[in-house]
């Protein structure tokens, strides 16, 4: 139990510090946008430019984890970042700008989150749910711990010093961290049969398309959550103090998973998250912006979303051994990866020429779908593999 909690302890703090060192746009991107003289649109397309190369670049990232095992994959990828953060701070123009977010996503596949699971399922074996859950509890707060970080760093010594800062970090601190602080784990060698791999293919592609669906849901509305309910008649403060509870409800739906322990897996935990999503989204499509309805959609979408982050990553471990997790979660990746780069742009779309009413009732009938998708699996996972 000591060795684990070391082991958590390592993960959570490397992890807090890669997703808190990328996620410097909602900070930096006024002073960038001024340094290049663009508009703003243009500097936060770096983020649709990473998360497009996190996800092309996963199914390679899988195969890495498998040969070489996570832990390498994870220092190589903490290096990258901060070659990424580096080039960022030398960027000379857009082009060179996004092509530094390239290089983090492409390197982000092999370090954030996704490795850090595959490291968790090769060490901790049935613990692996359980510690799984407690690190998305845990590195929910990066946003929260980074952003005043650099905010101060960036009055202090400029965007491009926060490129810098943060390239040291994850190269002088991160790597070693990695490297030396956590216990190697053997490269997955085994193979599962032919038969076994059409058994599961199923399976996987009903998963990867439940997930899919929701993750653009959910995305989308953390994305553009303020914007759709000032369309449905808050005001500016009031979007913000809601969308901010939000977050504080995501962290009630992790701990819900974490409360039930080994009493369910990641397909009841999914199933239930998919359950509150489209309710709460016709919660507040249908009831508007009152206070009662605006309650509903915090506690059932709130919950539910952050419950249903945790079932994302634990789903595979219901179907797939742990030799085969890494795989199936990298494979995940691709298309979940791709779907947070569209997302933004395509409700903004829907928004704007449909208006808040139709873009929730969008996102109800996605959310809905993928639900009918998670019972169709919880149906298939009765159902004996053949011999």
């Amino acid at each position: 139990m000591r060795r684990q909690l070391r082991i958590l302890l390592i993960l959570a703090l490397t992890q807090i510090t890669g997703w808190g060192t990328i996620g410097v746009l909602p900070v930096i991107a006024p002073p960038v946008a001024a340094s290049f003289g663009s508009d703003l649109p243009s500097v936060f397309l770096g983020t649709s430019v990473m998360f497009v190369a996190m996800g092309l670049a996963a199914p390679w990232a899988g195969r890495a984890f498998r040969r070489f095992g996570p832990r390498w994959a994870m220092v190589v990828g903490a290096a990258g970042i901060g070659l990424g953060q580096g080039l960022l701070a030398l960027s000379p123009n857009l082009a060179v700008f996004w092509t530094a977010w390239a290089l983090i996503g492409g390197a982000g596949a092999l370090f954030l989150t996704t490795a850090a699971y595959a490291y968790i399922a090769d060490h901790a074996g049935e613990s692996a749910r359980s510690l799984i859950g407690t690190l998305m509890l845990v590195t929910g707060l990066a946003g929260s711990v980074f952003w005043p970080i650099t905010a101060f760093l960036e009055h202090l010594v400029g965007w491009r010093g926060v490129g810098v800062v943060y390239a040291a970090v994850m190269i002088l601190i991160v790597c070693p961290l990695v490297r030396f602080g956590l216990p190697a784990t053997h490269a997955a060698t085994s193979v599962t049969s032919a038969a076994g791999q059409l058994r599961k293919a199923p399976v996987f592609l009903l998963m990867v398309a439940a997930i899919a669906l929701n993750g653009f849901v959910t995305f989308g509305i953390d994305a553009l959550g303020i914007q759709l309910l000032q369309a449905m008649g808050l005001d500016l403060a009031g979007a913000v103090a809601i969308a901010s509870l939000m977050g504080v409800f995501k962290v009630g739906g992790r701990v819900i998973d974490l409360l039930g322990g080994r009493r369910w897996d990641g397909l009841s935990t999914g199933l239930v998250a998919g359950a509150m999503i489209p309710m709460g989204l016709a919660v507040i499509g249908i009831g508007g912006s009152g206070p009662v309805s605006v309650g509903g959609y915090l506690v059932l979408f709130g919950l539910g979303s952050g419950a249903f982050a945790v079932a994302r990553a634990t789903m595979p471990l219901v179907f797939f051994q742990k030799a085969d997790y890494a795989a199936a979660i990298s494979s995940i990746a691709l298309p979940l990866n791709l779907i947070n780069a569209l997302a933004p742009p395509v409700l903004a779309g829907l928004m704007s020429g449909f208006g808040p009413q139709a873009t929730f009732a969008v996102l109800g009938a996605l959310s809905v779908t993928a639900l009918a998708i998670l019972l169709l699996l919880n149906r298939m996972r009765a159902i004996p593999p053949s011999s």
